[in-house]
Protein backbone atom coordinates (compact mmCIF):
# COMPACT_ATOMS: atom_id res chain seq x y z
CA UNK A 1 0.00 0.00 0.00
CA UNK A 2 1.52 3.11 -1.11
CA UNK A 3 0.54 6.76 -0.26
CA UNK A 4 1.95 10.10 -0.73
CA UNK A 5 1.53 13.16 1.36
CA UNK A 6 1.87 15.48 -1.34
CA UNK A 7 -1.75 15.16 -2.45
CA UNK A 8 -3.09 16.39 0.92
CA UNK A 9 -0.47 19.62 2.32
CA UNK A 10 -1.86 21.33 4.18
CA UNK A 11 -5.58 19.44 5.02
CA UNK A 12 -6.91 20.57 8.84
CA UNK A 13 -7.54 17.16 10.76
CA UNK A 14 -9.45 17.80 14.20
CA UNK A 15 -7.86 15.29 16.80
CA UNK A 16 -10.90 14.32 19.13
CA UNK A 17 -10.22 12.04 21.93
CA UNK A 18 -10.15 12.28 25.96
CA UNK A 19 -6.92 10.93 26.67
CA UNK A 20 -4.16 13.63 26.64
CA UNK A 21 -1.03 11.15 25.69
CA UNK A 22 -2.87 9.79 22.59
CA UNK A 23 -4.05 13.34 21.44
CA UNK A 24 -0.62 14.11 21.45
CA UNK A 25 1.44 11.25 19.77
CA UNK A 26 -1.52 11.41 16.80
CA UNK A 27 -1.30 15.34 16.37
CA UNK A 28 2.84 15.04 16.24
CA UNK A 29 2.67 11.48 13.91
CA UNK A 30 -0.01 13.27 11.45
CA UNK A 31 1.51 16.73 11.52
CA UNK A 32 4.80 14.75 10.50
CA UNK A 33 2.77 13.87 7.51
CA UNK A 34 2.23 17.79 5.97
CA UNK A 35 -1.37 17.67 7.66
CA UNK A 36 -2.29 20.82 10.08
CA UNK A 37 -3.83 19.51 13.12
CA UNK A 38 -5.95 20.95 16.44
CA UNK A 39 -6.98 18.78 18.83
CA UNK A 40 -10.22 18.43 21.24
CA UNK A 41 -10.83 16.54 24.61
CA UNK A 42 -14.33 15.74 23.88
CA UNK A 43 -17.40 16.48 21.25
CA UNK A 44 -18.34 19.29 22.77
CA UNK A 45 -14.63 20.95 22.61
CA UNK A 46 -14.60 19.91 19.14
CA UNK A 47 -17.70 21.49 18.45
CA UNK A 48 -16.67 24.79 19.17
CA UNK A 49 -13.06 23.81 17.27
CA UNK A 50 -14.93 23.82 14.21
CA UNK A 51 -16.01 27.05 14.18
CA UNK A 52 -12.67 28.34 14.15
CA UNK A 53 -10.12 25.74 13.12
CA UNK A 54 -12.79 24.48 10.06
CA UNK A 55 -11.13 21.36 9.80
CA UNK A 56 -11.68 19.41 6.31
CA UNK A 57 -11.18 15.18 8.34
CA UNK A 58 -11.91 14.80 11.80
CA UNK A 59 -10.23 11.01 13.70
CA UNK A 60 -12.22 11.03 16.54
CA UNK A 61 -12.36 8.35 19.59
CA UNK A 62 -15.80 7.04 20.37
CA UNK A 63 -16.00 6.18 24.44
CA UNK A 64 -15.37 10.41 25.95
CA UNK A 65 -16.74 12.21 28.80
CA UNK A 66 -19.69 14.60 28.52
CA UNK A 67 -20.02 14.07 24.65
CA UNK A 68 -18.93 10.81 22.73
CA UNK A 69 -17.67 10.16 19.25
CA UNK A 70 -21.52 8.45 18.32
CA UNK A 71 -22.97 12.27 19.44
CA UNK A 72 -20.56 14.44 17.89
CA UNK A 73 -21.27 12.65 14.68
CA UNK A 74 -25.22 13.19 14.64
CA UNK A 75 -24.52 16.93 15.70
CA UNK A 76 -22.32 16.93 12.57
CA UNK A 77 -24.88 15.20 10.60
CA UNK A 78 -27.45 17.83 12.20
CA UNK A 79 -25.59 20.19 11.01
CA UNK A 80 -25.55 19.28 7.40
CA UNK A 81 -21.45 18.16 7.96
CA UNK A 82 -20.08 16.65 5.19
CA UNK A 83 -16.57 16.44 6.42
CA UNK A 84 -15.68 13.14 6.70
CA UNK A 85 -14.74 11.33 9.76
CA UNK A 86 -12.36 8.38 10.87
CA UNK A 87 -13.29 6.84 14.05
CA UNK A 88 -10.89 5.31 16.18
CA UNK A 89 -12.21 2.50 18.59
CA UNK A 90 -11.09 0.11 21.64
CA UNK A 91 -11.15 -3.65 20.77
CA UNK A 92 -14.54 -4.84 21.87
CA UNK A 93 -16.64 -1.82 20.43
CA UNK A 94 -16.30 -2.80 16.77
CA UNK A 95 -19.98 -3.53 16.79
CA UNK A 96 -20.41 -0.11 17.78
CA UNK A 97 -18.59 1.57 15.19
CA UNK A 98 -19.74 -0.57 12.45
CA UNK A 99 -23.17 0.66 13.48
CA UNK A 100 -21.47 4.29 13.67
CA UNK A 101 -19.86 3.94 10.25
CA UNK A 102 -23.24 2.66 8.49
CA UNK A 103 -26.27 4.97 10.42
CA UNK A 104 -24.22 8.06 10.71
CA UNK A 105 -21.88 8.14 7.98
CA UNK A 106 -18.35 7.55 9.20
CA UNK A 107 -15.55 7.71 6.42
CA UNK A 108 -14.21 4.53 8.10
CA UNK A 109 -12.98 3.37 11.42
CA UNK A 110 -9.91 2.04 13.25
CA UNK A 111 -9.13 -0.32 15.99
CA UNK A 112 -6.62 0.68 18.50
CA UNK A 113 -3.88 0.28 18.66
CA UNK A 114 -3.70 2.73 15.47
CA UNK A 115 -1.35 1.90 12.69
CA UNK A 116 0.37 4.45 11.26
CA UNK A 117 0.28 3.40 7.50
CA UNK A 118 -3.41 2.59 7.62
CA UNK A 119 -4.05 5.82 8.94
CA UNK A 120 -2.03 7.67 6.67
CA UNK A 121 -3.70 5.82 4.17
CA UNK A 122 -6.76 6.93 5.13
CA UNK A 123 -6.50 10.49 6.00
CA UNK A 124 -4.96 10.90 2.29
CA UNK A 125 -8.43 9.12 1.17
CA UNK A 126 -10.74 11.16 2.90
CA UNK A 127 -8.69 14.52 2.21
CA UNK A 128 -8.89 13.26 -1.43
CA UNK A 129 -12.84 13.02 -1.17
CA UNK A 130 -12.86 16.25 0.60
CA UNK A 131 -10.73 18.06 -2.54
CA UNK A 132 -12.92 16.55 -4.91
CA UNK A 133 -15.93 17.83 -2.71
CA UNK A 134 -14.74 21.06 -2.73
CA UNK A 135 -14.13 21.54 -6.54
CA UNK A 136 -17.59 20.26 -7.37
CA UNK A 137 -18.79 22.82 -4.92
CA UNK A 138 -16.99 25.25 -6.77
CA UNK A 139 -18.39 24.48 -10.53
CA UNK A 140 -21.78 24.68 -8.69
CA UNK A 141 -20.92 28.05 -7.22
CA UNK A 142 -19.08 29.37 -10.53
CA UNK A 143 -22.26 28.56 -12.91
CA UNK A 144 -23.88 31.00 -10.79
CA UNK A 145 -22.07 33.27 -12.73
CA UNK A 146 -23.54 32.49 -16.04
CA UNK A 147 -26.53 33.92 -14.94
CA UNK A 148 -28.67 31.12 -12.98
CA UNK A 149 -27.86 30.46 -9.31
CA UNK A 150 -30.44 28.03 -7.83
CA UNK A 151 -33.86 28.79 -9.13
CA UNK A 152 -32.72 32.00 -9.60
CA UNK A 153 -32.28 33.71 -13.33
CA UNK A 154 -30.36 37.30 -14.49
CA UNK A 155 -27.42 38.17 -16.16
CA UNK A 156 -27.75 41.49 -15.66
CA UNK A 157 -25.65 43.75 -13.12
CA UNK A 158 -27.97 44.14 -10.10
CA UNK A 159 -29.02 40.20 -10.44
CA UNK A 160 -25.44 39.94 -10.58
CA UNK A 161 -25.24 41.69 -7.04
CA UNK A 162 -27.89 39.96 -5.74
CA UNK A 163 -25.70 36.51 -6.31
CA UNK A 164 -22.82 37.86 -4.98
CA UNK A 165 -23.98 38.65 -1.99
CA UNK A 166 -26.09 34.96 -1.71
CA UNK A 167 -22.43 33.39 -2.00
CA UNK A 168 -20.86 35.11 0.31
CA UNK A 169 -23.33 35.05 3.04
CA UNK A 170 -24.84 31.51 2.26
CA UNK A 171 -21.63 29.92 4.32
CA UNK A 172 -21.71 32.01 7.39
CA UNK A 173 -24.38 31.50 10.38
CA UNK A 174 -25.41 35.47 10.12
CA UNK A 175 -28.97 36.18 10.01
CA UNK A 176 -30.21 37.77 6.77
CA UNK A 177 -32.72 40.18 6.41
CA UNK A 178 -34.07 40.25 2.65
CA UNK A 179 -36.34 43.26 1.34
CA UNK A 180 -37.99 43.97 -2.04
CA UNK A 181 -41.02 44.50 -3.26
CA UNK A 182 -43.87 41.56 -3.27
CA UNK A 183 -43.31 38.95 -5.83
CA UNK A 184 -39.21 39.94 -6.57
CA UNK A 185 -38.44 36.61 -4.92
CA UNK A 186 -37.35 36.66 -1.35
CA UNK A 187 -38.50 32.79 -0.66
CA UNK A 188 -36.43 32.01 -3.47
CA UNK A 189 -33.37 33.93 -2.14
CA UNK A 190 -34.29 32.53 1.71
CA UNK A 191 -34.21 29.18 -0.27
CA UNK A 192 -30.66 29.92 -2.24
CA UNK A 193 -29.23 30.46 0.63
CA UNK A 194 -30.20 28.04 2.47
CA UNK A 195 -28.93 25.65 -0.16
CA UNK A 196 -25.57 26.73 -0.63
CA UNK A 197 -24.83 26.98 2.98
CA UNK A 198 -23.54 24.14 5.22
CA UNK A 199 -27.04 23.33 6.43
CA UNK A 200 -28.11 22.46 3.13
CA UNK A 201 -29.33 19.10 4.27
CA UNK A 202 -31.25 20.10 7.51
CA UNK A 203 -34.79 21.22 6.69
CA UNK A 204 -35.71 25.02 5.62
CA UNK A 205 -39.29 25.68 7.51
CA UNK A 206 -40.67 28.93 6.21
CA UNK A 207 -43.83 30.89 8.16
CA UNK A 208 -45.79 33.51 6.74
CA UNK A 209 -46.01 36.01 9.32
CA UNK A 210 -49.28 37.96 7.49
CA UNK A 211 -51.23 34.93 6.73
CA UNK A 212 -51.01 33.88 10.52
CA UNK A 213 -53.57 35.07 13.18
CA UNK A 214 -51.88 36.73 16.03
CA UNK A 215 -53.71 34.26 18.36
CA UNK A 216 -51.60 31.49 16.86
CA UNK A 217 -48.70 32.69 16.20
CA UNK A 218 -46.90 32.33 19.11
CA UNK A 219 -47.78 28.31 18.97
CA UNK A 220 -46.47 28.09 15.17
CA UNK A 221 -42.94 29.79 16.22
CA UNK A 222 -42.51 28.25 19.57
CA UNK A 223 -44.92 25.68 19.80
CA UNK A 224 -47.29 24.37 22.83
CA UNK A 225 -48.26 21.60 25.34
CA UNK A 226 -51.17 19.95 25.73
CA UNK A 227 -53.74 21.71 27.27
CA UNK A 228 -51.88 25.26 26.95
CA UNK A 229 -55.19 26.87 25.52
CA UNK A 230 -58.72 25.97 24.36
CA UNK A 231 -58.16 23.48 20.99
CA UNK A 232 -54.36 22.52 22.27
CA UNK A 233 -55.50 18.70 22.57
CA UNK A 234 -51.60 17.74 22.30
CA UNK A 235 -48.28 18.63 22.45
CA UNK A 236 -46.97 20.28 19.35
CA UNK A 237 -43.67 21.58 18.49
CA UNK A 238 -42.98 25.24 16.67
CA UNK A 239 -40.93 26.01 13.72
CA UNK A 240 -38.10 26.88 15.97
CA UNK A 241 -37.77 23.14 16.82
CA UNK A 242 -38.86 21.77 13.32
CA UNK A 243 -35.94 23.92 11.47
CA UNK A 244 -33.27 22.46 14.35
CA UNK A 245 -30.12 22.35 12.49
CA UNK A 246 -31.30 23.85 9.45
CA UNK A 247 -33.10 27.50 8.02
CA UNK A 248 -35.96 29.04 9.23
CA UNK A 249 -37.71 32.05 6.99
CA UNK A 250 -39.75 34.87 8.31
CA UNK A 251 -41.49 35.90 5.91
CA UNK A 252 -43.39 39.40 6.31
CA UNK A 253 -41.61 40.18 9.47
CA UNK A 254 -43.20 43.42 9.79
CA UNK A 255 -46.59 41.81 10.12
CA UNK A 256 -45.94 40.18 13.48
CA UNK A 257 -47.51 41.02 15.99
CA UNK A 258 -44.80 43.59 18.72
CA UNK A 259 -45.61 41.41 21.84
CA UNK A 260 -44.29 38.54 19.67
CA UNK A 261 -41.31 40.32 18.56
CA UNK A 262 -40.04 40.53 21.81
CA UNK A 263 -40.57 36.91 22.64
CA UNK A 264 -38.77 36.23 19.29
CA UNK A 265 -36.09 38.74 20.30
CA UNK A 266 -35.47 36.74 23.08
CA UNK A 267 -34.92 33.32 21.75
CA UNK A 268 -32.89 35.00 19.04
CA UNK A 269 -30.20 36.12 21.78
CA UNK A 270 -30.80 33.16 23.87
CA UNK A 271 -31.15 30.01 21.47
CA UNK A 272 -33.52 28.90 23.74
CA UNK A 273 -37.07 28.19 22.93
CA UNK A 274 -40.21 27.38 25.26
CA UNK A 275 -42.81 26.02 24.30
CA UNK A 276 -46.95 27.50 25.44
CA UNK A 277 -47.39 26.06 28.81
CA UNK A 278 -44.35 24.61 29.06
CA UNK A 279 -41.42 24.72 32.28
CA UNK A 280 -38.77 23.65 30.28
CA UNK A 281 -36.29 25.58 26.81
CA UNK A 282 -34.81 23.78 24.67
CA UNK A 283 -31.83 24.98 22.93
CA UNK A 284 -32.38 25.28 19.18
CA UNK A 285 -29.58 25.44 16.23
CA UNK A 286 -31.47 27.57 13.78
CA UNK A 287 -30.35 29.77 11.21
CA UNK A 288 -33.03 32.75 11.18
CA UNK A 289 -33.26 34.46 7.54
CA UNK A 290 -36.19 36.97 7.85
CA UNK A 291 -38.00 39.50 4.73
CA UNK A 292 -40.39 42.22 4.50
CA UNK A 293 -41.81 44.16 1.32
CA UNK A 294 -42.09 47.40 3.54
CA UNK A 295 -38.49 49.64 4.28
CA UNK A 296 -37.65 49.01 7.49
CA UNK A 297 -37.22 52.10 8.71
CA UNK A 298 -41.01 53.19 7.46
CA UNK A 299 -41.88 49.96 9.31
CA UNK A 300 -39.68 51.08 12.93
CA UNK A 301 -41.07 54.90 12.62
CA UNK A 302 -44.87 53.58 12.43
CA UNK A 303 -44.45 51.28 15.53
CA UNK A 304 -44.93 47.81 13.38
CA UNK A 305 -41.44 46.86 13.99
CA UNK A 306 -39.32 46.77 17.18
CA UNK A 307 -36.06 48.67 16.29
CA UNK A 308 -34.09 46.04 18.22
CA UNK A 309 -35.65 43.61 16.30
CA UNK A 310 -34.37 44.71 13.55
CA UNK A 311 -30.99 45.14 14.20
CA UNK A 312 -30.57 41.53 15.73
CA UNK A 313 -31.90 40.17 12.26
CA UNK A 314 -29.93 43.04 10.44
CA UNK A 315 -26.38 41.68 10.33
CA UNK A 316 -26.55 41.01 6.76
CA UNK A 317 -29.16 42.95 4.66
CA UNK A 318 -30.13 42.24 0.56
CA UNK A 319 -32.19 44.20 -1.29
CA UNK A 320 -34.04 42.59 -4.17
CA UNK A 321 -34.64 44.66 -7.41
CA UNK A 322 -37.74 44.93 -8.48
CA UNK A 323 -38.36 43.59 -12.51
CA UNK A 324 -38.39 47.05 -13.73
CA UNK A 325 -34.65 47.73 -13.00
CA UNK A 326 -33.46 44.56 -14.54
CA UNK A 327 -35.95 43.57 -17.78
CA UNK A 328 -32.99 42.65 -19.64
CA UNK A 329 -33.15 39.46 -17.64
CA UNK A 330 -36.59 38.74 -19.02
CA UNK A 331 -35.95 36.20 -21.91
CA UNK A 332 -34.09 34.04 -19.85
CA UNK A 333 -36.38 34.01 -17.11
CA UNK A 334 -39.30 33.30 -19.53
CA UNK A 335 -37.31 30.47 -20.81
CA UNK A 336 -36.94 29.25 -17.33
CA UNK A 337 -40.56 30.12 -16.38
CA UNK A 338 -41.68 28.27 -19.49
CA UNK A 339 -39.55 25.16 -18.65
CA UNK A 340 -41.54 24.68 -15.51
CA UNK A 341 -45.12 25.40 -17.06
CA UNK A 342 -44.12 22.47 -19.36
CA UNK A 343 -43.59 20.02 -16.98
CA UNK A 344 -46.32 21.85 -14.37
CA UNK A 345 -49.04 21.26 -16.86
CA UNK A 346 -47.89 18.39 -19.49
CA UNK A 347 -47.72 21.00 -22.20
CA UNK A 348 -45.47 21.18 -25.45
CA UNK A 349 -44.37 25.27 -25.34
CA UNK A 350 -41.66 25.55 -27.49
CA UNK A 351 -40.50 29.08 -27.40
CA UNK A 352 -41.81 32.51 -27.78
CA UNK A 353 -41.77 35.22 -30.72
CA UNK A 354 -40.03 37.70 -30.91
CA UNK A 355 -42.52 39.99 -30.61
CA UNK A 356 -43.85 38.72 -27.26
CA UNK A 357 -40.33 39.20 -25.70
CA UNK A 358 -40.43 42.78 -26.91
CA UNK A 359 -44.02 43.54 -25.26
CA UNK A 360 -42.71 41.77 -21.88
CA UNK A 361 -39.89 44.06 -21.54
CA UNK A 362 -41.88 46.84 -22.30
CA UNK A 363 -44.59 46.04 -19.21
CA UNK A 364 -43.38 47.76 -16.10
CA UNK A 365 -44.61 44.35 -14.13
CA UNK A 366 -45.75 46.13 -10.76
CA UNK A 367 -46.11 42.46 -9.63
CA UNK A 368 -42.65 41.69 -10.53
CA UNK A 369 -41.43 38.04 -11.24
CA UNK A 370 -44.84 36.74 -9.62
CA UNK A 371 -46.89 38.63 -12.04
CA UNK A 372 -44.33 37.49 -14.79
CA UNK A 373 -45.22 34.25 -13.78
CA UNK A 374 -48.79 34.12 -14.11
CA UNK A 375 -48.91 36.07 -17.30
CA UNK A 376 -46.56 33.14 -19.51
CA UNK A 377 -48.62 30.74 -17.10
CA UNK A 378 -51.96 31.70 -18.25
CA UNK A 379 -50.46 32.09 -22.41
CA UNK A 380 -48.78 28.86 -21.94
CA UNK A 381 -52.08 27.35 -20.94
CA UNK A 382 -53.70 28.79 -23.90
CA UNK A 383 -51.29 27.82 -25.94
CA UNK A 384 -50.84 23.89 -25.11
CA UNK A 385 -47.88 23.23 -27.83
CA UNK A 386 -46.07 25.43 -30.56
CA UNK A 387 -45.27 29.07 -29.97
CA UNK A 388 -46.52 31.51 -27.30
CA UNK A 389 -47.32 34.93 -29.90
CA UNK A 390 -48.68 38.51 -28.97
CA UNK A 391 -52.41 36.94 -29.45
CA UNK A 392 -52.12 35.15 -26.35
CA UNK A 393 -50.93 37.71 -24.01
CA UNK A 394 -53.18 39.45 -22.06
CA UNK A 395 -54.81 42.45 -24.01
CA UNK A 396 -53.59 45.48 -21.64
CA UNK A 397 -50.07 43.95 -21.26
CA UNK A 398 -47.54 46.78 -22.02
CA UNK A 399 -50.47 49.06 -23.01
CA UNK A 400 -50.86 46.87 -26.40
CA UNK A 401 -54.10 45.26 -27.68
CA UNK A 402 -52.98 41.48 -28.41
CA UNK A 403 -53.71 41.19 -31.80
CA UNK A 404 -56.84 42.37 -32.30
CA UNK A 405 -55.80 44.75 -34.57
CA UNK A 406 -55.97 44.14 -38.72
CA UNK A 407 -53.25 43.01 -40.67
CA UNK A 408 -54.12 45.64 -43.22
CA UNK A 409 -55.34 49.14 -42.09
CA UNK A 410 -57.95 50.73 -43.83
CA UNK A 411 -57.53 53.14 -46.63
CA UNK A 412 -59.32 56.29 -44.66
CA UNK A 413 -56.88 54.90 -41.56
CA UNK A 414 -53.64 54.91 -43.96
CA UNK A 415 -54.41 58.31 -45.05
CA UNK A 416 -54.53 59.58 -41.69
CA UNK A 417 -51.40 58.24 -40.90
CA UNK A 418 -49.66 59.82 -43.90
CA UNK A 419 -50.83 63.14 -42.97
CA UNK A 420 -51.08 63.38 -39.43
CA UNK A 421 -48.39 64.71 -37.00
CA UNK A 422 -46.02 62.89 -35.24
CA UNK A 423 -46.98 61.93 -31.67
CA UNK A 424 -43.55 62.16 -30.86
CA UNK A 425 -41.25 64.83 -31.09
CA UNK A 426 -37.35 65.40 -31.52
CA UNK A 427 -36.22 66.84 -28.61
CA UNK A 428 -31.67 66.97 -28.43
CA UNK A 429 -30.88 63.53 -28.39
CA UNK A 430 -34.23 61.84 -27.43
CA UNK A 431 -38.06 62.48 -27.55
CA UNK A 432 -40.88 64.34 -26.13
CA UNK A 433 -44.14 62.31 -25.83
CA UNK A 434 -46.99 64.50 -24.87
CA UNK A 435 -49.34 63.79 -22.46
CA UNK A 436 -52.28 61.76 -23.48
CA UNK A 437 -50.19 60.26 -26.68
CA UNK A 438 -51.44 56.82 -27.35
CA UNK A 439 -48.77 53.59 -27.46
CA UNK A 440 -49.63 52.90 -30.72
CA UNK A 441 -49.27 56.26 -31.94
CA UNK A 442 -46.31 56.61 -29.85
CA UNK A 443 -44.76 53.67 -31.15
CA UNK A 444 -45.55 54.49 -34.60
CA UNK A 445 -43.83 57.62 -34.37
CA UNK A 446 -40.75 56.20 -32.92
CA UNK A 447 -40.37 53.74 -35.62
CA UNK A 448 -40.50 56.30 -38.25
CA UNK A 449 -38.57 58.64 -36.41
CA UNK A 450 -35.94 55.96 -36.21
CA UNK A 451 -36.04 55.09 -39.84
CA UNK A 452 -35.68 58.81 -41.34
CA UNK A 453 -32.69 59.52 -38.60
CA UNK A 454 -31.16 55.84 -40.77
CA UNK A 455 -32.57 57.67 -43.84
CA UNK A 456 -34.57 54.19 -44.52
CA UNK A 457 -32.28 52.05 -43.69
CA UNK A 458 -34.53 49.37 -41.88
CA UNK A 459 -31.86 46.67 -40.70
CA UNK A 460 -29.92 49.87 -38.93
CA UNK A 461 -33.23 51.04 -38.02
CA UNK A 462 -34.61 47.80 -36.00
CA UNK A 463 -31.25 46.92 -34.32
CA UNK A 464 -31.86 50.83 -32.80
CA UNK A 465 -35.20 49.99 -31.70
CA UNK A 466 -34.47 46.51 -30.70
CA UNK A 467 -36.52 44.39 -32.35
CA UNK A 468 -36.43 42.29 -35.47
CA UNK A 469 -36.32 43.06 -39.18
CA UNK A 470 -39.58 40.43 -39.26
CA UNK A 471 -41.67 42.64 -36.47
CA UNK A 472 -40.45 45.92 -38.27
CA UNK A 473 -41.97 44.85 -41.65
CA UNK A 474 -45.10 43.60 -40.03
CA UNK A 475 -45.54 47.39 -38.52
CA UNK A 476 -45.05 49.15 -41.49
CA UNK A 477 -47.51 47.03 -43.21
CA UNK A 478 -50.18 48.09 -40.74
CA UNK A 479 -49.00 51.83 -41.26
CA UNK A 480 -49.71 51.41 -44.75
CA UNK A 481 -45.77 52.10 -45.82
CA UNK A 482 -44.49 50.29 -48.32
CA UNK A 483 -41.77 47.41 -47.00
CA UNK A 484 -38.68 46.34 -49.41
CA UNK A 485 -39.36 42.36 -51.23
CA UNK A 486 -35.39 41.88 -49.44
CA UNK A 487 -35.54 41.68 -45.74
CA UNK A 488 -31.21 43.09 -46.29
CA UNK A 489 -32.84 46.48 -48.60
CA UNK A 490 -31.58 49.25 -47.65
CA UNK A 491 -34.51 51.63 -48.39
Amino acid sequence: MSVSAQSAPGTRVLIVDDEDNQRSGLSNMISGWGFVTDTAKDGLEALEKIETFEPQVMLTDMMMPRMDGSELMKKLLERGSRMPVIVITAFGNIETALTTTHDLGAFWFLEKPIQGRILRFLLERAASQTKLAEEAEGLRRQLSYQGVLGELVGSSEPMQQVFSLIRQVAPTRAAVLITGESGTGKEIVARSIHALSPRAKGPFVAINCAAMPETLMESELFGHEKGAFTGAVERRAGCFELAQGGTLLLDELAEMPIGTQAKLLRVLEDSRVRRLGGKNETLVDVRVIAATNRPPEDAIKKGQLREDLYYRLNVFGLELPPLRRHLEDIPALAEAILNDMNQKHGIRVTGFDPEVLVRLQRHSWPGNVRELRNVLERSAIIVGSGTIGPQHLPATLGGFAGSTQSATPSASAASTQSTSAPAVAPAGEGVVIPVGTKVEQAEKSLILMTLAHTKNNKTRAADILGISLKTLFNKLKEYGSAAPLSPDAES
